[in-house]
Order: C-alpha cells, then sequence, then structure tokens
C-alpha cells in the first residue's frame, strides 16, 4: 500500500475517484484525496443501499426495489482497474466492487458479471468481448445542442474537420490501456464510431466505463457535448454499441459455428437467439432504445444469424480466414455492460449446456421476407417495446435464477420506474432529459 500511494503521488495524483456504474447504467464516482487512501484501501468507501435503486429519471430511490436508506455497502477497489485520468489533473480511478461484510453484494452488477466468467471456465471456456460504440458531438446553440456537422458516412470532411477532438480522444484512451481498434465518422452526421480491442469480460466492461466516461470529458474540454444515447434525434441515424465476441478453449479460437468437430459455438449463439426476447432488458433498456432497433436500420430487429448480414441480431463477419467472432448487434450504451456482458454470457452458457440447436443462416434482409417465410425459417421479429422486454425477463429463469433475486428485483423496479416516468413524456422531452445523462 505505501508503494501505491507514492507510486501515485510521483505520477501527480492528488485524488483517487471510486466510480461505481449503477442500475441505471449512471457512472458515479466518490473522490479521495491520496494522503487518505491508506485508510479506504482495503475497505473501500461506503455507498448507500439505495445507490442500486435510483432510476436516471431523479435522484430518488424506487421502493419497489427493496432497497432504502437503511444498510451500507461498501464499494471496494478493484486496483487491477487504476488507471491515472489522462483529462483530469491529479485524479486516478479505480472501478469498485460493492461489498458487505466482506461478500460480493447481491445487487452489484461486477458479482454478476464474474460468475458468468467462472460459470463459463467451467466448460473450458474463456470469452473475449469488445465494444463497438458510436455516439453524436454536438455543438450549444441558441436552440440547443446540434450535430456539428453534416457530414456522411467515412466522409473524409469529417474527420478533417474533427481530427484534433477525435485523436485526443484516442490518445486519451490509450493512456489509460483501452487500445483503439479503428474510428471513422458514422452517417449521422456529427456522429462518430469507434471500435475497441477485445479483452477478457470483465476487463472488456471496464474499459466501456473509461470510453464513456473519457470520450464525456474530451469532448467537454473542447466546447461539445458528446451523447451516447440510442436515437437523439428522429431524422438521423440511431447510435448502437455492438459488441463484438469470440469463444476460446485451451487457447483455441473455437467461435466459427461452421466447424463441425466443435459446436459450441453454434449451442452458443442459439441460446442467445433463444432469450434474445428477455436479453433485450438488459441490452436495450430504455425507451430510447426502442426508438433506434426496428426494419432496415441495420440495428438487428430481427432474432436470426448470418453470415456479413447487417439485418440479423447476430451477424458472423467472413474473412479469407474464416469466422473468428461474432458481433451482437442488439445493444447500446444506455445498457449497463456489466450486466449486458453478463446476460448475454448466461444465455449463451443456457445454449451450451442444454446443447441447443442453431438454426440455419439467414442470407437475405428479413425484413423484406412476409410473415409467412419468416415464420418457416424460425425466425423472429424483436420485441418493440421496453416494457414487453421488461415483462419478457421477470419471466425468464434463465437470466433471473443468473442475476439472483435481489439484483433482478432491483434492476426490475429501476426500469420500470424510468419506464413510467418516461412515458408520460413527449418524445423531445425524453431526448432533452437523458441527452446528457448517456
Amino acid at each position: 500500500m505505501p508503494g501505491l500511494t507514492q507510486e501515485l503521488h510521483a505520477q501527480g495524483v492528488e485524488y483517487v475517484r471510486f466510480l461505481w456504474c449503477d442500475n441505471a447504467n449512471m457512472l458515479r464516482a466518490k473522490v479521495v484525496p491520496l494522503q487518505f487512501l491508506r485508510t479506504v484501501y482495503q475497505r473501500g468507501v461506503g455507498i448507500s443501499y439505495a445507490q442500486q435503486a435510483v432510476p436516471v429519471v431523479r435522484d430518488a430511490f424506487v421502493a419497489e426495489s427493496g432497497l432504502g436508506p437503511v444498510g451500507e455497502a461498501r464499494l471496494v477497489g478493484d486496483w487491477s482497474s487504476l488507471v491515472v485520468l489522462p483529462y483530469a489533473d491529479g485524479h486516478a480511478r479505480v472501478i469498485g466492487n460493492m461489498v458487505v461484510k466482506g461478500q460480493p453484494w447481491e445487487h452489484c452488477p461486477r458479482a454478476f458479471l464474474r460468475r458468468m466468467v467462472q460459470r463459463a471456465s467451467k466448460h473450458g471456456l474463456h470469452i473475449q468481448a469488445g465494444f463497438e460504440n458510436e455516439f453524436y458531438l454536438l455543438q450549444p446553440t441558441d436552440d440547443g445542442p446540434k450535430p456539428l456537422d453534416e457530414t456522411l458516412f467515412c466522409d473524409v470532411h469529417g474527420l478533417n474537420r474533427n481530427f484534433d477532438v477525435l485523436v485526443r480522444m484516442v490518445r486519451a484512451l490509450e493512456e489509460q490501456g483501452s487500445r483503439v481498434m479503428l474510428f471513422h465518422p458514422e452517417s449521422g452526421g456529427g456522429q462518430f464510431e469507434f471500435s475497441m480491442h477485445h479483452a477478457e469480460p470483465m476487463l472488456a466492461a471496464d474499459q466501456q466505463v473509461t470510453f464513456r466516461e473519457t470520450i464525456h470529458a474530451v469532448a467537454a474540454q473542447n466546447g461539445y457535448l458528446a451523447t451516447f444515447l440510442p436515437k437523439p434525434f428522429p431524422d438521423r441515424a440511431g447510435s448502437g454499441c455492438h459488441i463484438h465476441f469470440s469463444l476460446w478453449r485451451d487457447g483455441k479460437n473455437v467461435t466459427d459455428v461452421s466447424q463441425k468437430k466443435e459446436k459450441t459455438s453454434q449451442h452458443f449463439v442459439a441460446g442467445i437467439l433463444k432469450h434474445l426476447p428477455a436479453l433485450m432488458a438488459l441490452t436495450t433498456p430504455t425507451n430510447n432504445s426502442f426508438a433506434r432497433i426496428g426494419r432496415h436500420l441495420w440495428s438487428g430487429g430481427f432474432a436470426c444469424w448470418g453470415y456479413d448480414n447487417r439485418e440479423a441480431a447476430l451477424r458472423m463477419p467472413t474473412s479469407p480466414k474464416g469466422v473468428s467472432h461474432f458481433e451482437f448487434k442488439t445493444h447500446d450504451a444506455t445498457a449497463n455492460p456489466y450486466l449486458a456482458l453478463g446476460g448475454i454470457l448466461a444465455a449463451g452458457l443456457d445454449g451450451v449446456e442444454k446443447k441447443m440447436s442453431l438454426p440455419d443462416p439467414v442470407d437475405v434482409d428479413p425484413g423484406l421476407l412476409d410473415s409467412k417465410e419468416r415464420k418457416a425459417r424460425k425466425i423472429a421479429e424483436l420485441p418493440k417495446g421496453l416494457k414487453t422486454v421488461l415483462n419478457n425477463l421477470e419471466k425468464n429463469k434463465v437470466l433471473t435464477e443468473a442475476m439472483g433475486p435481489e439484483l433482478t428485483r432491483s434492476y426490475l423496479a429501476v426500469k420500470r420506474e424510468e419506464l413510467d416516468s418516461l412515458s408520460k413524456l413527449s418524445a423531445v422531452e425524453e431526448v432533452d432529459l437523458l441527452l446528457q445523462r448517456y
């Protein structure tokens, strides 16, 4: 411990942020001056039980969660996640595990993901995941925040006009150990996409937290507002956050579903498709999420898979070397990354454990098929609203048993409160409320 304090001091750190990501996917932090880090290094900082019952719409807990002002969890730093923040002089940040009486708290999203990673390892499986974020950069105007340009998909003008801020974002991410594989302007005008290098699930989720926090901070320092809201503008492209997965056994990539001997990936993908109508409560968890999802929008609106099919919820990208990973498209950045990854693993592992059969790949846009053709090919259109997927989650024993009754209850309570509150607003009012929160 003294060594860590000295090392941080040598790097100019004066404060350490203890950060957590709650059920509403809000990033929150408490700050400890470096001189007092010794006192909280092992026991963490306190947070009220009520913190896991706070919706995105207001700072007040939801009583139906079973949580309230009585009781305190400890936010104990996972020191492998410690980074010095390049956009906040003198600050470092550590992501916390929620602990009660020395044990993982039942409501902790990171504890849920950790259990699912351990469950995968019992099957000899090691998962790699990487997030592909889309977001808008907005500039203030007298009429409110507006996209900073009108450029097109991969338009070099979008790169040249915004080169400085984009490179600052890349450098800030890389200084924190998050590796950017690719970035480019997206089709929304003022919209950009960053693809991050893959990592094991916990690190991938931590890096997703790093990504959101960094993009918001660097944008603000340059006079912009960054938003990850899935559909901030009705007449512009939505922002997804696709997740790329690969499955490994004994150091070998076993993701390719066409492999004849190794069928694990087939079972895993089949499990995700089976549970997708309930899984969406964790991966597309806001009203606004469903404004992005639909036919012919490249958002994965159908429960099917296909090779290089961008209208399928699960895409298998091909290359001269075959399939090395698959893309989960029905996800956006309003989702808590620990809950989303944990839920996807739980669904996939259920497929592995039950040896589920994978349907045939879909090689056309499923939205162009009529209902009879889709039914014959076992292609289901995904639910169109948050209420439906929350009810699906509540009824889904595989996912709720994986999450545990406590986390299931608090999560559903928070999301139903958000649904109720936001349903009373117009689409414009909803966006105004959420634009800066995500």
